[in-house]
């Protein structure tokens, strides 16, 4: 006999349309929107990256960061990352696990060890699963305008950023900081 997952044992087995499941749960990469200022880090020029939040709410500071597929994703989230060769995320950690595949293009992985910095260069298709607390951040590696990272977090609740002290200075100095409950603030509007 097979074994049943408890948590759908015995419930009726959910009907979709075609339609609905288009409209409802599927984000297109060509027609998905993409935000240049969701973090507090967007600003600074090494750091400026398009993010694409595909599915689920993720982490964000931004509340105009909504995700492209419109059914809600329970317990992960998918965000596309856009950057030019150089670019990416600053020095952060999340309270959850956060898995980095390169889709287009080299990507590079750094984090702290200590005080020194680590970095592990990946491929197109490879995975990194980046350990809860540890203070990480990415880069594009390729010239490619096409240039594609998907980052993935997990748990059902996902949290804020907690950024690198070093960052939080230097995102001041741009006009970006965050509130008491992480939600970004733009001091001055140029975004």
């Amino acid at each position: 006999m097979p074994v049943v997952d408890p948590r759908i044992a015995g419930k009726p087995v959910p009907r979709i349309s075609r339609a609905a499941m288009e409209r409802d749960c599927v984000a297109r990469a060509h027609d998905a929107n993409a935000l240049d200022v969701a973090f507090l880090d967007q600003r600074i020029p090494r750091y400026e990256r398009e993010i694409i939040n595909m599915v689920g709410m993720g982490v964000t500071e931004n509340a105009a960061l909504k995700p492209n597929v419109g059914q809600g994703a329970h317990g992960f989230s998918v965000t596309y990352v856009r950057a030019k060769s150089g670019r990416g995320a600053a020095l952060h950690r999340h309270a959850t696990e956060e898995v980095f595949i390169p889709v287009k293009g080299r990507w590079q992985v750094f984090w702290l060890e200590d005080d020194e910095e680590r970095t592990i260069d990946l491929d197109e298709g490879d995975v990194v699963n980046v350990p809860i607390g540890i203070y990480r951040g990415f880069r594009s590696l390729t010239d490619r305008p096409d240039a594609l990272l998907m980052a993935i977090i997990g748990g059902p609740d996902a949290g804020k950023v907690d950024w690198h002290p070093s960052v939080l200075e230097e995102a001041r100095r741009t006009g970006l900081s965050v509130d008491d409950e992480g939600n970004l603030v733009m001091e001055n509007e140029r975004a």
